[in-house]
């Protein structure tokens, strides 16, 4: 069972950036895994902020367009989100997920609090 475990979570005032970290264990072929961060607000449905395809490429919600970066490192297994310019409205849990392109098979991280505040 692969697991995933996100960190870099916290808080941080207006204007401020976070870089998001998740690291999957017990992962064969990892380089062939759909990757993505979600992210829940209260009372909310999870929404995706950015995947990442097996080749690399990005998609991003418009609400994060131009603000946030989702990378991956296939060596480490590891997701990045990179976020900066963080507002108010970007509070809520980030959730990472990964799905196999050859499985089919998709996996949650247990979420990481971001609170953007004065």
């Amino acid at each position: 069972q692969v697991q995933l475990v996100e960190s870099g979570g916290g808080s941080v005032q207006p204007g401020g950036s976070l870089i998001l970290s998740c690291t999957a264990s017990k992962v064969n072929n990892f380089p062939m895994y759909n990757l993505g961060w979600y992210r829940r607000f209260p009372g909310k449905q999870r929404e995706l902020v950015a995947d990442i395809t097996p080749r690399g490429i990005t998609d991003y919600a418009v609400p994060v367009k131009g603000r946030f970066t989702i990378s991956r490192d296939n060596d480490n297994n590891t997701i990045y989100l990179q976020m900066s310019d963080l507002m108010p409205d970007d509070t809520a849990i980030y959730y990472c997920s990964a799905e196999s392109t050859l499985t089919w098979r998709n996996y949650w991280g247990q979420g990481t609090q971001v609170t953007v505040s004065s």
